[in-house]
Parts: C-alpha cells; structure tokens; sequence
C-alpha cells in the first residue's frame, strides 16, 4: 500500500523504524526521486497535548547541525481523513548505530576507528543541543542514524526529537521520557518501578544516556545486566546502577541471586585499544554515576572527549615485549612525553630506547614535536627496541596479543525455530571473534619477523662496516710496519739517532696486526651466527607467508553465514513443513561441525604458530643483544687501538721531522766546497739524498693516514645497534 504527501511518496512495507506515537518509512520526492525519511505519526501522539506534539518539529527547525538528522518539511498524509501530520527528514542509508550493534559481526562493539568517529559525532551534536539549551532525553543507539558519505565514511546523526525540550543547565524537570535500559536511575526509579519521589532532573540524565550509548557502541554489550537481563529483573537493575561503586562502569550478575561483578574497564573482547579504554574509561566512569552531585557536568564531558578527540595516535611495536602499543597522545607534546608514555608501556627507560622506521634507525630528539613524527599505523608501526641488554635476573616479559579465546555456546539437541535462529546468530557473532583474533595474531607475527629483520639487517651492515674498518687498519699497520723496515735499514747506514727506535716501533705494529687479526676473526663469527638467525628467521616468513588459516576461516564464515540466513527465514515462517525441517536439522549438524573446524583451526594452526614466533623472538633477542654487547664492546677496544695507531703516527712524524733537518743541516752537498769528496762520499750523499726523498715519502703517508684515523674515530661513536 503507498501513501502520500503533497511532494512526497512511500509504501508502507519501507519501514525504517516503529515507536510508540510514530513509524518512520523511506521515501521519495515526486519531483526529483530524492530519498527522504518521513515520520508518520499515529492516533496515539494526537492524545498528547498539542504543545507536547508540536515539541518535536520546533526543535528541529530550532537546531542546524550536520550531526543532527535535517527537517526538510512538516506535510499531512492526503487521502486520509483524520490528516496526519508528517515530518519529512534526510534519509539516512546507514540504518541506526542500533542496527549495526545489533548486526553479529558487531556483538563485541564497533571497530575502534569507528568509535571514534560515533564518539565525535556524538559529542559535537550533542554540543549543538546544550549551545541551544535543548535536552534530548532519550539518546540511544536506536536514535542515533548513521549516513555513508561519498567517501565511504560515516557520519552519525542524532534524531527523534520526541522528547526533547528546552532547558539549561541549572533548570530542572518532572517528566518521564527515554528507554529504560539507558534511563538515569532517578528516572529509572519512577518512570520503570513506578516508585513515587518528588525527585527532579536536570541536563545530567542525558550524559547517563550517552555513557550506556557509548559502553554499548565500545563493548557491543549494555554495561549494566542483571541475571536474566534488563527488562526481566528490574530490581536488580536498579540496584546495580544505584549500588555501583565510584570508578566502576559495568557490573553483571551471571547468577540468579549470586554476586554482582564490577568492573573498571571495557572488556578484553573489545576492539578498542589500550590506548584509547585508558582516555575512554575515565570519561565513562564519571559520567555513568548516578548521584547527580557527583556526576559531571556538560562542561567536564566536553573538555573529557574533546581532549580526546583532539589526540593523534602513534603506533609503537615494542619488539621486546611483542606488543602494539596504540599511544594517544597531542601533536603539540614532545617526543620526551612521548618516551616516557612508552617507558610506561614498553618498561624501556627514554634514555635506552632506539627507534626504528621502515628499516631505519630513527632518532628521536627529546625537544621536536609529536606533530613532526611520519604518520603511523598498525602495519607501519614505529619499532623500539632498548640499548641495554636484558639482565638475567629480569628479563622483559613477552606480552604480545591480548586475547581471550571467545567461548562456543551450547547446542541444544531439540528442534527449535526460533532458539536455533539466536544460536546461529551467536556462532556468526563467535566466528567473527576468532576471525578478528587470528587476524592480529597474524599480523603481529609479521611485525615481529619485520622488526627483527631491520635489527639483523642493521646488525649485519654493522659488523660489515667494522670489518672493513678493521681490514683498513690492517693494511694501514702492514704499510706502516714496511716503511719503517726500510727506514731501519738507513738508519744502520747513515747513524741517524732519531731512526734508532724503529725496530721498537716496528715490534709494536706487528703486535697490532695480530691483535687486529684477532677482531676480524669475532666479527667473523658474529656474522655466522647472524646467517644461521637468518636462515630461522626464512623459514619463519615462508611458514607465514604459506599460513591460509584466515581464508579457511572465513570460507567456513560464509558457510555458517548462509544457515544463519536460512535461519532467519526459517523463523520468519515458524511452522516448517516436513521437507523444510529435515533440512533445517541437517544445516545444524552442518553448523556444529563448522564452528568446530573453526575453534580446531584456531587453536591447533593459529595459535601454534604465532607462539612459535613468540618463543622464537625470545631467543633472537638474547642473541642479539649478546651480539650487541660484543659490538659495542669492540668499540671501546677500537677506540684504545686507534690511540696506538696515533702514537704510532704521531712518533713517527717526530722522528722524521728530526731526521729530515738532521740529514739536510750535515748533507756534505750542502756546503759548494764539497765538491772535491772521494767517490765514496760521492755515494753516501746519493745514499742520504735517497734518506731524505723516502722520508718526504713517508712524511706525505702519514699525513694522509690521519684522515684514516679520523675516519676510524667517526665510525667508532657513531650510532649502532
């Protein structure tokens, strides 16, 4: 059946959504085809009083906010006798964030890049409300709508403006209004167990609301649930949400009269960070409280998440514990707070922790800002890794993927339509979970093979660099130690003085090329054990690399998916016929059989494998940082070999510097009138004029051995793993 405005049309069977005074249908203008939302009251709302029913359409051409959900028109259905009034809307093709709550991928919450973009979304409409003095009263889920953007964004909307009405922040009201499961307690107290007070409410029962709203969206679960759950054990409800210590922000009885369990965090299971549930949870705690003087105001709420916000985040993978941390953290603050926000975290003191990015040591000034940092995420982490080896006594726990292995339900044996239905819904709901978990598993696996990699990739370039430091110094020492042979043998000859000390000086270079020979052959080993690391490590990636664990899951979701659709028709239907039936029990065996392929690939082939990484991690990185301590211990050894080297040098520069003007002062061509020597004197000036050219020679050697040496005191202080 269709009905009609004056410009815009709709068939009944486009419901959007049903409440207790209205339907809202998708539909379209006559003119031009465009999709509206128009909510068509019925004969309930008319029993309102007129100011209560005109309420709603003066608050929405009061407020003009693109996180508030636009009024285009207020028309009346034609051909229909008591004339409805209709309000035509923006339509929004995302459904409600109930919807996708309620959708199984989401029964652990939103992923939380989407949070964030509900948290800010929220919070800016919101914001609009309490800049016009405006009350919704009844924020939830189901009337909070969700558009998909061009750009395959989204952009959430509060709408159902039914409840809503004017107040400021230091007026009260006496009226009840809003859905129990996310009612402040007060209202709770009157409007659900009908207990007389003489209580009034102000703004703060709509950051109740929003509190439930935003635990659902985080959790995909209500933070308050007593045994049989919310609309069956009312007092329960009102006693946890009453008797909820200060901090807590859930709290669930999983028995009929046992204990209620509290909690001061968001669940394991959600896929929020870290990171984020350490901004979150303080906001939800003080805002989820039910004495009103206690609880925050509209200010602190947006001082709360607008400080959040505003954050970026920068993805830090500490190799050593094997964790992601996501750090959310201002672009304004330096990257000394960033340090000691991942000292906190990674336990790795600033002053020890190195940084690597894309395969590249990346230093962090303690004064250059966050905003400066390259951009950052779960695949393009920045790596740190600590300067200093573990000590024995306390070695750096491995941390890696917090997870909590999502439990199977119980398949009952009878046939039942509607209990098989919220069953596969589950199973649909757990496998998502396992999907999600395999996923990060896999994932931190190739962060871990990846920062090792860049570590034994930089360690290899380091120990190359210093055996070619080292080789250079070798022929330095072997040229050095053959010029002073030669200048031993003039020395006997001409009875130079300053040449006297040379066998001493040639001794003491002999010894330096065998100490040498002794570094080259530990750096040689250092590089041996680097190949056999490597060759573990291949086998690791190839293993990774081949890992089809995923697909498999994910054919075995689809499989699961399509008797979850099936159920759901079946549920439609209720009585199946014979043939329908038999089919319906075989899909259950088909179902049990599945989500058991799933738990088995998860356990025995994902689970396995990436603890064989973990263990595996643990071993390179002692390794390593044996390795690194021999390296960094070498340099110090360097540093003492390059100072005999320059004595060496300096020695020899002396000496020669001597003996040149010793040799030219008593050269018998120095003076004309030796031109009457005996031949034999004729000879020994050749011989010292030959003295005089080779130690020019050497003088020029050594002049151009301290760029060498300088170079080798360069390459000892620079930076290394």
């Amino acid at each position: 059946m269709m009905l009609s405005t004056v410009n815009y049309l709709w068939s009944l069977d486009d419901v959007l959504g049903q409440g207790a005074t209205a339907s809202v249908y998708k539909a379209r203008n006559k003119k031009t085809g465009e999709l509206v939302a128009v909510k068509v009251f019925n004969n309930v709302s008319y029993q309102r009083p007129l100011e209560v029913q005109m309420r709603e359409f003066e608050m929405l051409r009061k407020l003009n906010h693109v996180n508030i959900v636009k009024l285009f028109a207020v028309e009346e259905v034609t051909h229909v006798n008591n004339k409805q009034k209709v309000l035509v809307m923006e339509f929004c093709s995302g459904g409600s964030l109930l919807n996708q709550l309620e959708d199984p991928e989401h029964a652990f919450g939103l992923p939380e890049s989407e949070f964030l973009i509900v948290l800010q979304c929220v919070v800016a409409g919101m914001n609009h409300l309490r800049e016009n003095g405006v009350v919704h009263r009844d924020i939830k889920p189901g009337n909070i709508m969700r558009r998909v953007g061009e750009d395959r964004c989204s952009i959430y909307k509060l709408t159902d403006f039914g409840a809503a009405r004017e107040l400021e922040d230091d007026e009260k009201f006496l009226s009840l209004y809003g859905t129990e499961e996310y009612l402040h307690p007060d209202l709770y107290e009157r409007a659900v167990l009908r207990k007389p007070q003489q209580k009034s409410y102000g703004v703060a029962v709509d950051l109740w609301s929003i509190g439930v709203t935003f635990y659902h969206t985080a959790a995909g679960s209500l933070p308050f649930i007593p045994f049989g759950g919310p609309r069956k054990n009312k007092q329960i409800m009102y006693k946890i949400t009453t008797e909820k210590p200060r901090g807590a922000i859930s709290g669930v009885q999983r028995l009929e009269d046992g204990q209620i369990e509290w909690s001061y965090d968001l669940p394991v299971a959600c896929q929020l960070s870290a990171g984020l549930k350490s901004q979150l949870v303080p906001v939800l705690a003080n805002i989820l409280e039910a004495n009103q003087e206690t609880c925050w105001g509209f200010d602190q709420f947006f001082a709360g998440t607008t400080d959040i916000i505003h954050r970026v985040v920068i993805h830090v993978f500490s190799l050593q514990q094997a964790t992601l941390h996501q750090i959310y953290i201002h672009s304004y603050n330096t990257a000394s707070i960033l340090m000691e926000e991942v000292f906190k975290l990674a336990r790795i003191h600033p002053k020890c922790q190195q940084y690597l990015f894309e395969g590249h040591y990346y230093p962090l000034e303690a004064s250059m800002k966050v905003g400066s940092l390259p951009p950052t995420s779960q695949d393009k982490p920045l790596f740190v890794v600590s300067l200093e080896p573990e000590k024995p006594d306390k070695p750096e726990k491995l941390i890696g993927v917090q997870f909590r292995e999502p439990e199977i339900p119980f398949f009952p044996p009878r046939f039942d339509v509607l209990a098989d239905y919220s069953l596969s819904k589950c199973i649909v709901s757990t496998v998502h979970q396992y999907l999600r978990i395999s996923h990060s598993l896999l994932k931190w696996q190739a962060l871990v093979l990846q920062g090792f990699y860049w570590l034994m990739e930089n360690m290899r370039l380091d120990a190359v660099q210093k055996i070619n430091m080292l080789n250079l110094m070798l022929s330095f020492c072997k040229s050095a130690e053959e010029r002073v042979y030669r200048l031993c043998g003039f020395a006997v000859d001409t009875n130079v003085p300053e040449l006297k000390d040379y066998p001493e000086q040639r001794k003491k270079l002999q010894l330096l090329q065998e100490t040498l020979l002794g570094y080259i052959n530990s750096i040689h080993d250092i590089q041996n054990k680097l190949d056999r690391m490597k060759a573990e490590w291949s086998k690791h990636s190839e293993t990774l690399a081949e890992d089809k664990t995923t697909q498999k899951m994910d054919y075995l979701l689809e499989m699961i998916l399509a008797i979850y659709h099936q159920y759901r028709k079946d549920k439609m239907t209720v009585n199946l016929l014979y043939n329908d039936e038999q089919i319906h029990k075989f899909e259950k065996i088909n179902l049990t059989t599945h989500v058991k392929k799933v738990k088995s690939l998860f356990r025995d082939e994902c689970v396995q494998k990436y603890q064989a990484v973990l263990s595996v991690s643990g071993c390179w990185t002692s390794a390593l940082f044996e390795m690194k301590t021999q390296l960094r211990e070498f340099n110090s050894v360097f540093k003492s070999l390059f100072g005999e080297l320059e004595g060496c040098q300096d020695h020899q520069s002396k000496t020669l510097k001597n003996a040149l003007l010793r040799i030219q002062q008593e050269a018998p061509w120095s003076d004309p009138s030796t031109a009457y020597l005996e031949d034999s004197h004729a000879q020994m000036a050749l011989r010292i004029r030959l003295l005089r050219d080779e130690m020019q020679a050497v003088a020029q050697e050594l002049q151009h051995n301290n760029c060498i040496i300088e170079s080798f005191s360069a390459l000892t202080t620079s930076p290394g793993v």
